[in-house]
């Protein structure tokens, strides 16, 4: 269900890095972005933290001891399905990314973003978004040549519309943006959102985001 404007999503923290993580608490708290209901420092204490805290939101590493957050995640999901999982990275990451977006993470976003960044990560990602930081879809462009098996290219093309609203996905812009961009229903963005899925073979918005800009349909 989605959040009132006046509500604050509910927050996990996963991080091994206790300086990080208390400064990200601090600053979350003190700019009335989310409210940190919980902490961890690696996925088999946030697996427990799950038996009995049930947050909005999750900002999750992905290099912890114990259990890393590929394995956190997948273990989360399964127990929460709706549960929404932003990745918190650092540059050389770019491996994991793939692993991530197929587990069902939502967004991506660099520990060395601004405060700013973060509270827009969250903003989308509670609205039924994804979230991508530039500077990490700039990082995956360049390993497209070496990664060449991780996008599938489809055969189907695209439609003008669909098309079009892949490129606004891409921009960032949500379900009731594009509708009034387009002067369309949101229920008809959703339809074309679903085919746009089921055409690119892809699993979610952030794998639609990798296929777009391998196939140059959109470029940063």
């Amino acid at each position: 269900m989605a959040l009132r404007p006046t509500e604050k999503p509910t927050l996990i923290l996963v991080d091994d890095h206790l300086i990080f993580q208390q400064g990200l608490k601090t600053i979350l708290t003190y700019e009335n972005i989310a409210t940190v209901i919980g902490e961890a420092a690696n996925g088999n204490d946030f697996i427990k933290l799950l038996s009995h805290l049930k947050p909005d939101i999750v900002l999750m590493d992905i290099d912890m001891p114990y259990m890393n957050g590929m394995e956190a995640t997948r273990k989360a999901l399964e127990l929460m399905p709706e549960l929404k999982i932003i990745v918190l990275s650092m540059l050389g990451d770019e491996d994991y990314y793939y692993k991530m977006i197929d587990l069902g993470a939502k967004g991506f976003i660099l520990k060395s973003t601004g405060i700013d960044e973060i509270e827009k990560a969250i903003h989308d990602v509670m609205l039924g978004e994804s979230y991508f930081s530039n500077e990490l879809l700039r990082k995956i462009i360049k390993n497209f040549s070496t990664n060449n098996n991780q996008i599938h290219i489809i055969n189907e093309s695209l439609t003008d519309r669909e098309t079009e609203i892949l490129k606004l996905i891409c921009h960032g812009l949500t379900t009731e943006e594009m509708a009034s961009s387009l002067n369309i229903s949101p229920k008809t963005i959703k339809t074309h959102r679903a085919n746009l899925l089921e055409k690119t073979g892809c699993k979610n918005t952030p794998a639609m985001i990798f296929f777009a800009l391998k196939n140059k349909i959109i470029e940063i």
